[in-house]
């Protein structure tokens, strides 16, 4: 199965979409905070949360539980692909319903091996992977950059460490983050 969560009008064909919303283009209405979800383990060979999942889980034992239930669905091996505003973008400030910042850096404390790494350093990360029982891999990542900054970084008047900087001190350079985790866990 295919899961395109937290849909709200964007509809994908070959997908389960799900929404809280009825007046969504849901295919299930689910809101995706309220645990155990209705799906069977395993079930899910991609999932997608285009522009949602920064909504969900403001309150931090709701967010774990939503990563516990996205892992106990997806199958061995399965894709996640997250899409998300940056969190020190304009986008993600001015919606009052963006509860979470989804950022790669924190996605990856969903890591187990990155877990063990950091225990047997002693490193003060939280290891949620250990905490919470799943196993997400960090498979890809790309940052979008805000246009004004595209043109410049392709001419090679900034460098990417140059963009990396005005990402680290400035607003609005990086539009939004896309992750893509793969679910790392036993054939059952």
């Amino acid at each position: 199965m295919k899961f395109n969560m937290g849909c709200g009008h964007n509809r994908r064909e070959g997908y389960v979409n799900v929404d809280s919303a009825p007046e969504s283009a849901a295919d299930e209405v689910w809101n995706l905070e309220a645990t155990p979800w209705p799906w069977p383990d395993n079930c899910a060979e991609e999932i997608l949360f285009i522009h949602s999942l920064e909504h969900m889980g403001g309150d931090p034992d709701v967010f774990l539980a939503i990563m516990k239930e996205l892992y106990r669905i997806c199958a061995p091996g399965a894709t996640v692909v997250v899409h998300a505003p940056d969190p020190r973008h304009d986008n993600f400030i001015d919606d009052p319903t963006h509860v979470r910042a989804i950022t790669v850096r924190m996605l990856s404390l969903f890591d187990r091996q990155r877990n063990d790494d950091w225990k047997a350093q002693g490193l003060a990360n939280t290891p949620l992977a250990h905490y919470t029982g799943v196993d997400f891999v960090i498979a890809g990542f790309q940052a979008v950059v805000a246009p004004e900054y595209e043109a410049p970084l392709k001419s090679g008047e900034i460098s990417r460490d140059d963009l990396s900087r005005l990402a680290r001190e400035r607003n609005n350079v990086i539009v939004e983050n896309r992750i893509r985790l793969t679910a790392r866990k036993p054939a059952p």
